[in-house]
């Protein structure tokens, strides 16, 4: 059965608390299993519990830049003690909108080299935040061996994309590419080989989706979206991404 990929969601976060059952009945129903990346220790573990669910929920873990103060040591522990079931790290990264000293900057780049290389060592994809620090990022992320990168909701120039391309990165897209012009040729110039499609969940998205919080039903309107720009029929759409899956994940 071929099944659909949300690159990128945070099941962990206390908004899907509720309806979780019905989130794990939609995602069977629909045949798309999720990279449920984390924020920290706490959302890590919660993540790991929601994988003991279901097969389809693929648990992420680590520390975002955000919440870069929080413990690396138990993490790495966490990941260690976890690293047959983890199915890869993240969300991790660079953002200077959370550094409010230099000090706080050089804490996130010292995290990140941290768990980049905790993933090449246990061989584990990676999830990468890296808004308005790809240039930073792109000068860590060479000196790691890892198979599956993900630029997760990529935000750059056509250079940067360029750039991304040449260092074998993946790039994801999601439910404002529907809307966006401006993502939708980012997409049109990413290589087909290197495209996944997320929702970042629950970071609520306008226009057609009505500010409501990002959902896994959203991810067929991305894909049809995708379809559209791409100029391919919505089941040709459908392979490439999940072959595109494989090989981020890496199975």
């Amino acid at each position: 059965m071929v099944w659909m990929l949300d690159s990128h969601i945070h099941l962990s976060d206390p908004e899907y608390r509720e309806d979780m059952e019905m989130i794990l009945g939609s995602m069977k129903k629909l045949g798309i299993r999720a990279c449920a990346v984390s924020m920290d220790n706490d959302s890590s573990r919660t993540t790991l519990d929601l994988a003991k669910k279901s097969n389809l929920v693929l648990p992420f873990v680590g520390i975002h830049p955000e919440k870069s103060a929080d413990s690396l040591e138990s993490m790495v522990q966490l990941i260690e003690e976890n690293s047959g079931v983890i199915s890869g790290i993240g969300e991790i990264g660079l953002d200077k909108t959370y550094a409010k000293s230099d000090g706080d900057f050089k804490r996130q780049k010292d995290v990140f080299s941290s768990l980049l290389s905790l993933a090449e060592r246990l061989k584990k994809p990676v999830s990468v935040h890296s808004r308005k620090t790809l240039d930073e990022i792109f000068e860590i992320i060479p000196s790691y061996d890892i198979s599956g990168l993900l630029l997760h909701w990529f935000d750059g120039s056509k250079k940067q994309l360029s750039q991304a391309m040449d260092l074998g990165c993946f790039t994801s897209y999601g439910p404002v590419t529907v809307y966006s012009k401006d993502k939708q040729v980012l997409l049109s110039n990413t290589n087909r080989d290197k495209i996944l499609v997320e929702t970042d969940g629950p970071v609520r998205f306008s226009h057609c989706f009505g500010m409501k919080s990002a959902q896994i039903s959203f991810i067929p309107s991305v894909i049809f979206c995708v379809s559209k720009t791409l100029q391919q029929d919505y089941d040709e759409s459908v392979l490439m991404l999940e072959k595109n899956s494989k090989s981020y994940l890496s199975v």
